[in-house]
């Protein structure tokens, strides 16, 4: 019977402190995204009361002229951020990087990362305050919008891209670089065919980061705002103060399945840039 007890206590285990910490965390991330993905096909106006399963909210969602033109300005904005954002912040990396020490480098440094820590509404009172001083003085911009709003997301995207790609600069082989140049390649055909498929990976981390912060941007975005270029966010928020609409809930359950996707996407093609080069390191190692 013992033999039989302890078998039995062994074969059912409690799990650990940190099995139960990790499924806790789990739940609380993705236990209100479920619900608000449920709700969004419930037919009643009241997004607390179920009613039935409807999917009228989606159509009345694409049938929504101001939700959709958010939308599609919201996206507008995030993929030329995050293209921005990348060519800015792996030249930023690539100098501190590889530059060494020169003079100057703890203020580039310091100026790079100070949107890291810096609250979004400083950063967003700073930058009206520059947009409306140089329309003053210069005439330009002429009116805050899309181009102000873009400006100010590729001001604190560069410094999360530049952490990725620095990360990643760090860990490069520089071996196979000088390879490449005693074989008479320059540095310019150096970086683009030798240090750009290396740091592949962490450019399409970047790249998603910088999409998502600017996606997700509403503090800086209302401070940089104009007439006409109303992003998702800030729609969402007006909407929500007046009560929430299961447009709305529509609305997020799109945007999970398309980052979701994305998100897929960009993992698997970096593990399989990253099977493949370890592949050639073998094979040529």
């Amino acid at each position: 019977m013992t033999a039989l007890a302890s078998t039995t206590a062994g074969r059912f285990r409690m799990p650990g402190f940190s099995t139960i910490m990790l499924i806790v965390g789990l739940v609380f991330l993705y236990l209100p995204m479920f619900i608000l993905v449920v709700y969004s096909f419930n037919a009643s106006r009241l997004v607390t009361v179920w009613a039935g399963f409807s999917t009228k909210w989606y159509l009345e969602l694409f049938q929504d002229e101001r939700l959709m033109g958010a939308v599609w300005t919201s996206l507008r904005i995030a993929f030329y951020t995050a293209s921005t954002a990348v060519v800015s912040g792996t030249i930023s990396a690539f100098v501190l990087d590889r530059f060494g020490k020169f003079r100057g480098r703890m203020a580039f440094n310091s100026m790079l990362t100070a949107p890291l820590v810096m609250p979004d509404v400083i950063t967003g009172l700073s930058l009206l305050l520059l947009f409306v001083t140089m329309s003053d003085l210069l005439g330009w911009p002429a009116e805050r919008g899309m181009l102000t709003i873009w400006i100010a997301h590729v001001t604190f995207s560069t410094a999360y891209v530049a952490v990725v790609v620095g990360s990643r600069l760090r860990e490069v082989d520089r071996s196979i670089e000088e390879a490449a140049m005693d074989l008479g390649a320059t540095p310019l055909q150096t970086f683009f065919l030798i240090t750009i498929p290396t740091i592949a990976p962490a450019l399409a981390a970047g790249w998603l980061l910088a999409f998502t912060l600017s996606l997700d941007d509403l503090v800086i975005a209302s401070f940089v705002s104009g007439p006409g270029s109303t992003t998702l966010p800030m729609v969402v928020f007006s909407s929500v103060r007046l009560g929430i609409s299961p447009k709305i809930n529509a609305m997020a359950t799109l945007m999970i399945l398309v980052v979701s996707l994305a998100a897929f996407v960009g993992w698997w093609s970096m593990r399989r840039s990253d099977r493949e080069r370890r592949a050639s390191l073998a094979r040529f190692g």
